[in-house]
């Protein structure tokens, strides 16, 4: 079964940066579009930023664009996201998530996505 597993997340300050981590399992990695989405406390899923399956093409949100890279290695079967700059508004549970089957390009909206994984915890504050 499929299976995406988060990790990284912490306690930074702000301007400071974090990479969080997704090791993806029960499907074929290099064959579909991933994403990273988060969750603020009382707020709905937000998507974040996306990447293609050749790990060449990707999109992020206007709010984190120039702040947060996403990236994939296919041999690893892993999902990153390099956030710097960090702000107390980034603070959330970041997940990562796998696209429907034949979707095209990056997807950018959350509901395009079939699979998300636990979470981890990004907390921006000084």
């Amino acid at each position: 079964q499929v299976q995406l597993v988060e990790s990284g997340g912490g306690l930074v300050q702000p301007g400071g940066s974090l990479r969080v981590s997704c090791v993806a399992s029960g499907f074929t990695f290099s064959t579909y579009a991933m994403s990273w989405a988060r969750q603020a406390p009382g707020k709905g899923l937000e998507w974040v930023s996306g990447i293609y399956s050749d790990g060449i093409s990707t999109n992020s949100a206007d709010s984190v664009r120039g702040r947060f890279t996403i990236s994939r290695d296919n041999a690893k079967n892993t999902l990153y996201l390099q956030m710097n700059s960090l702000e107390p508004e980034d603070t959330a549970l970041y997940y990562c998530g796998k696209a429907r089957p034949g979707r095209v390009g990056v997807p950018t909206d959350a509901r395009e996505y079939e699979y998300w994984g636990q979470g981890t915890q990004v907390t921006v504050s000084s």
